[in-house]
């Protein structure tokens, strides 16, 4: 999960490279570091914390070099220390370094070897075999050096080397996590993610697993990491624009992205929906395979996960095809039932995801048709699977995911509509009416945040409060779940999500006098029954505040607090019912005073089991 950059070029590289780490700082932020190439000499330094102390420590930006490595952290083996942090050395710490995100699995064999042959380790880390093994193998070639090291390793990890014997060349390799080449004009980049050199370049290329990419100021060579052969890769042009990448106004990432939501559902529907028919080219199926379809898997984490939820109701309403949403670190090892009758979907806003990644391979490896949805070209999943639909929300910053929540779910609704049309489950003018409400999803979304709302008095009651439940029923429960996660993500309040009908079974008992009950309440057709259980918790002393569909005066009744969002189809709803949920937790966050864009203990992109 941690952030690469590296620059070979005509330009001072430590700007550069400080640059790229602040966009990739959502990556990791226990610590970062640079190392640079200075005439004959490699420096590095490392800084415990954000990026701020790097910038601190490093000093202003008198360098000369214009070769050099960049590295921000997300801890996994070894604690959040300088010896720790990136960029690594072996034993002769002013020749080579390297910077490595992933884990390698079979450094403790290694480790043991390198010290039995003489070599001594400095930190806690996996990733420090890598430069001993570098160091062991070298022999005037970094190509051949990196191949040798590559063929010793097991895990997942991209890793890059940089040596002072070569000042205008650097070295990487990926195996099952992100590696992205940037071309210039006389001068390239390697990356975790082209966030970090997207306002240098847009020409991109993307190594496959197993493949070395060697970048110097002239050009780039990708080969086979076994075999030593040249491999061709096509150059793509980004479209993003590098304002994505910056706040644009807004206090942080986040706030700006909840605001991005409307532009990203719109472009996500864009050109899928063209006079009231549906496209989904990218879907990969035949019709005749999608309407003989018998199941549908939905494997993915986190938001990703709340997303397949929401998409579960939807599809099976409306196409009638059995929908089972999963998470992709336990479907993986349950030894999953699937044949080519079943459609594994993995969602995944990164397509770097470590678990959702090895659960459609597996659901590959055992006959099934797979798609993808992704908000990232070129990205790992994108690899393990028959196709790809992308969200088209642009990058992504803030650790808590929101603006790809919505445009996942959006994408989502559009499969469950094409399968509605192709298999007859539906009306045609029941999937033309449903198609025209969310086509004006977005201008409902931009009518809810350009609005006034009770949303910051709420935020100011309850900052301190010690616990919130959350409840829903049917498709509000995925988005009460996700609400909980927003505020157990950015506040640090520990939060418990349940369907409502759930609540008396267990969760009850937690509530006691003035407890927020979050409840998404809006108007479905199990409303009265969510009622109910509003009076339930109301009757144990808990303060209930409800997302209502406007118009409804009478959750005024059963409720402290009401936040009103536009009507729309119950299904719809969803997307529009959780912007107050993102907005609350923002707010509560933002009064006790913590960082929401870089929540302690996460990392945006998880790379690792």
């Amino acid at each position: 999960m941690c952030g690469i950059i590296g620059y070979v070029g005509s330009r001072a590289s430590k700007p550069l490279l400080m640059q790229g780490l602040e966009r990739l700082e959502y990556r990791g932020y226990d610590s970062a570091g640079i190392a640079l190439i200075e005439e004959d000499r490699l420096d590095y330094v490392r800084a415990v914390g954000n990026l701020q102390f790097l910038k601190d420590k490093a000093g202003p930006n008198g360098s000369q070099s214009t070769t050099g490595l960049g590295h921000t952290r997300w801890a996994t083996h070894g604690g959040v220390t300088e010896q720790n942090a990136h960029p690594l050395t072996a034993c002769d710490d002013d020749s080579m370094a390297i910077v490595l995100n992933g884990i390698v699995e079979n450094y403790r064999e290694l480790r043991e070897e390198l010290q039995a042959a003489g070599h001594t380790f400095t930190s806690e880390t996996d990733a420090e075999v890598v430069a001993h093994l570098l160091e062991d193998a070298y022999d005037g070639d970094l190509v051949q050096t990196m191949r040798t090291a590559y063929a010793r390793l097991e895990g997942h990890f991209t890793f890059v080397v940089i040596h002072k014997d070569h000042p205008n060349h650097l070295v990487g390799v990926r195996q099952q996590t992100p590696m992205v080449v940037g071309l210039g004009d006389g001068e390239n980049f390697l990356a975790s993610n082209l966030a970090a050199f997207l306002a240098e370049t847009r020409r991109v290329q993307f190594p496959d697993d197993g493949e070395i990419a060697s970048i110097t100021p002239e050009g780039v060579t990708i080969i086979d990491a076994i075999s030593g052969k040249e491999v061709e890769h096509d150059v793509i042009e980004v479209d993003w624009d590098d304002h994505a990448a910056e706040r644009s106004g807004y206090e942080t990432f986040m706030l700006k992205e909840i605001y991005e939501q409307p532009e990203g559902v719109a472009e996500t529907i864009g050109d899928r929906v063209r006079h009231g028919h549906l496209a989904l080219e990218g879907l990969g199926l035949t019709e005749d395979e999608l309407r003989n379809l018998r199941r549908i898997v939905v494997v993915a984490c986190g938001t990703s996960y709340h997303a397949g939820v929401v998409g579960r109701y939807a599809i099976e309403e409306w196409s009638r095809i059995p929908v089972e949403p999963d998470v992709a670190s336990e479907w993986i090892y349950r030894n999953p039932i699937v044949d080519p009758g079943t459609l594994v979907i993995g969602i995944s806003q990164s397509g770097e995801s470590r678990d959702t990644i090895q659960a459609m391979k597996l659901a590959r490896e055992m006959g099934a048709r797979t798609v993808a949805i992704t908000n990232m070209m070129g990205s790992q999943i994108t690899r393990e699977v028959d196709s790809v639909l992308y969200t088209r929300t642009g990058l992504e910053v803030g650790v808590a995911a929101s603006k790809t929540f919505t445009a996942q779910i959006s994408l989502l609704f559009l499969l469950g509509l094409k399968l509605a049309e192709l298999r007859g489950t539906l009306p045609p003018q029941e999937i033309e009416f449903i198609l025209d409400e969310l086509y004006d999803l977005p201008n409902k979304m931009r009518l809810f945040l350009d609005g006034d709302h009770p949303i910051e008095d709420i935020a100011q009651r309850y900052y301190n409060e010690p616990f919130f439940l959350y409840l829903g029923r049917h498709i509000g429960l995925p988005v009460a779940l996700e609400g909980a996660l927003k505020l157990k993500e950015i506040s640090y309040i520990p939060t418990e999500a349940y369907s409502a009908g759930e609540m008396k079974h267990g969760p009850i008992a937690l509530l006691e006098e003035g407890t927020p009950v979050v409840v998404v309440a809006t108007k479905i057709h199990v409303y009265d029954k969510i009622v109910s259980n509003i009076q339930e918790t109301r009757a144990r002393g808990a303060h209930v505040i409800a997302i209502a569909t406007d118009g409804n005066e009478d959750i005024q009744h059963h409720a402290d607090d009401v936040i009103y969002v536009p009507k729309s189809p119950a299904f719809l709803q969803a997307a529009l019912a959780i912007l107050p949920l993102q907005l609350l937790a923002y707010r509560i966050a933002r009064l006790r005073g913590l960082n929401v864009d870089q929540p302690r203990n996460l990392a945006k992109t998880v790379t690792v089991e």
